[in-house]
């Protein structure tokens, strides 16, 4: 077994009570080096977060889920139909959410004699973007079939970005620095859904790819 294997079997044992639900990852290659270095590397910062009485998010690029948790425990799954990526060897650690999700909040008329419903689930948006401190952004779009038009929205953005950046090398003739960004496509209900549960400070861990 080779020495990342090790690693994650110790941070397995070493894990404190409350993270005794956090998944160990049954899709992993103990053989792959990489795979398990990466596997260590989040139970390692999820550990930590499971140790508070907060929610947080774990993306699984490897099973392509948002796993929705609370001490350790899976309360909520979205499955990921399609995703893409850029600079992600520039993601480490634990995220920080700074920017929500929009949402038009209805309109609460006084002097009206019927109750009236409070926001729901239907008023969150399908399409939005996801700011974290340090940077990552995600952009969360539902698949093109269902909503075409958030779908190229969602498209258009990453165009603006990468052209942007491509005009500021040109500029200055110097790489520009490129901070990790995420294309997620999931279903409209679970878009909602993922932005129903977003709130400020929201702590995010994202798996990666060996590959990546």
């Amino acid at each position: 077994m080779s020495f990342c294997a090790v690693l994650f079997m110790l941070l397995l044992m070493g894990a404190p009570s409350q993270a005794g639900d956090l998944e160990a990852f049954p899709d992993l290659n103990l053989n792959d080096p990489g795979a398990v270095q990466e596997a260590a590397r989040v139970l390692h910062e999820e550990i930590k977060l499971a140790a508070r009485p907060q929610t947080y998010l774990l993306i699984d690029l490897v099973t392509s889920t948002i796993h929705i948790k609370g001490r350790g425990v899976e309360l909520h799954r979205v499955p990921i139909v399609a995703w893409s990526a850029k600079a992600l060897h520039n993601l480490k650690g634990t995220h920080r959410l700074i920017v929500r999700p929009p949402v038009v909040r209805r309109k609460i008329d006084p002097t009206a004699s019927v109750e009236q419903e409070p926001i729901s689930l239907a008023d969150m948006p399908v399409g939005y973007t996801l700011s974290f401190t340090p940077a990552l952004i995600i952009d969360v779009a539902p698949v093109a079939g269902e909503n075409p038009f958030q779908w190229l929205k969602a498209r258009g953005k990453a165009w603006w970005r990468s052209l942007k950046d491509e005009t500021l090398s040109l500029s200055t003739g110097q790489s520009a620095t490129q901070g990790p960004h995420l294309q997620l496509e999931v279903s409209a209900e679970q878009a909602q859904s993922l932005a129903w549960s977003a709130v400020d400070g929201m702590a995010l861990v994202v798996r990666r790819r060996a590959d990546k």
